[in-house]
C-alpha cells in the first residue's frame, strides 16, 4: 500500500463527527487506484464524514479501493457502465443522493487528482463558518507539475511546487471548482464547475478561504489512459455539445495524432524550471497534501 506509514487503519472505525454539519463528497472515478487512497485519506482528515463513490468502467483495483472503505462505513459504491462521460448526470445523481438517503449539509463534488482544503483550520471548519444565507462557495484550482526526475519518489513527495496562476491545455485559466449545500433537486454541470436548483438559482459566492491542489499529470502511463478513455467517452457522447470538454477533447486529438508524449514532456518541471519558476514567483513550494497526511497518522 502505498504512503502506508502514514495511514492508520483504525481511523475508519473512530470516524467522529466534529460539528453539526454533515458533510458528503462525492467521486466519479476510473482506474484511481494510484490515487484515491491518498485522496480519501486526506479528505477524512479535512472532516469529511462520507463518501459517494461512482466508478465508471475501472478495470485496476479501484472497486476494490472502495469497497475497503465501505465496509468501514464511510462510503458507498455506486457502478456505472455507461462509457459516454455523461459526468453531470452522474454527479447530480450522487449529490441529490447526499442530500435525501446521508442527510448532508454540504456536498463537495470532487475528482480524485483534487485535493480541497481550507487556508486557515480544516475543511470542515470553514465551511460551519458559512453564513447560512450562502447555497454554495466557488473554490480556484491550482495544478501541482509534474516533476522530470522524481527519483522513485511517489507522486506526493516528488509534485511538492504549486503554480500560483494555473492555465489549462488549450491555454486559459483553470476554471474553479464549486461545493454547496445539499438539496433534492440540485443540478451539477459537467466538470462540476457551477451548480444550480431544478426550483431555482443558487447563491453562489467566491470561497475566498478555500483552495484545490490538483494533481492532473502523475505520470505519462496514467495521463494516457485517462486521456484515451475520457477523450473516446467525449466521442461517443451525442447529448453534450462539442464545446463541451474542449481540454480533454483537444488532449485527445494530439494522442491520435502522436503528439501526446511531446506535450506531456512539456509540461515536466526540470530543476532549471523549478529555478525559474521560484524566481518568478510563478511556483511555490507546497508538500501541504503529504503533510496533512502524515500529521492525521501521528507521523
Amino acid at each position: 500500500m502505498k504512503y502506508e506509514k502514514y495511514f492508520n487503519l483504525l481511523w475508519f472505525h473512530r470516524i467522529e463527527r466534529y460539528g453539526a454539519v454533515k458533510l458528503v463528497m462525492t467521486l466519479l472515478v476510473r482506474d484511481a487506484e494510484a490515487i484515491l487512497r491518498e485522496n480519501l485519506e486526506f479528505h477524512l482528515r479535512q472532516g469529511i464524514d462520507y463518501f459517494i463513490i461512482t466508478d465508471n468502467c475501472s478495470v485496476d483495483g479501484t472497486v476494490g479501493i472502495v469497497r475497503e472503505y465501505a465496509e468501514r462505513g464511510c462510503a458507498e459504491l455506486i457502478l456505472e457502465p455507461r462509457d459516454d462521460f455523461s459526468q453531470w448526470r452522474w454527479v447530480t445523481r450522487m449529490a441529490r443522493r447526499a442530500a435525501t438517503h446521508h442527510g448532508a449539509d454540504w456536498v463537495v463534488n470532487n475528482d480524485d487528482d483534487e485535493f480541497w482544503f481550507a487556508h486557515s483550520g480544516r475543511l470542515r471548519d470553514a465551511l460551519e463558518r458559512t453564513p447560512d444565507s450562502c447555497d454554495g462557495l466557488v473554490v480556484e484550482r491550482y495544478n501541482h507539475p509534474p516533476i522530470a526526475d522524481h527519483g522513485g519518489r511517489e507522486f506526493l513527495e516528488a509534485m511538492i511546487y504549486r503554480e500560483c496562476r494555473s492555465l489549462n491545455a488549450l491555454g486559459h485559466l483553470l476554471p474553479p471548482k464549486v461545493c454547496h449545500r445539499a438539496f433534492a433537486d440540485i443540478v451539477v454541470a459537467q466538470g462540476n464547475h457551477m451548480a444550480s436548483r431544478e426550483s431555482g438559482p443558487l447563491d453562489i459566492r467566491p470561497g475566498p478561504d478555500f483552495s484545490i491542489s490538483h494533481f492532473p499529470i502523475r505520470d505519462f502511463a496514467s495521463f494516457e489512459r485517462k486521456i484515451v478513455n475520457g477523450g473516446a467517452a467525449y466521442a461517443r457522447n451525442t447529448e453534450l455539445s462539442p464545446d463541451v470538454g474542449g481540454t480533454w477533447r483537444w488532449l485527445y486529438s494530439i494522442w491520435q495524432e502522436g503528439r501526446l508524449r511531446a506535450w506531456y514532456e512539456d509540461q515536466l518541471l526540470t530543476p532549471a524550471k523549478i529555478a525559474e519558476g521560484l524566481a518568478r514567483r510563478s511556483l511555490v513550494p507546497d508538500d501541504s497534501v503529504l503533510r496533512a497526511l502524515r500529521l492525521g497518522a501521528g507521523a
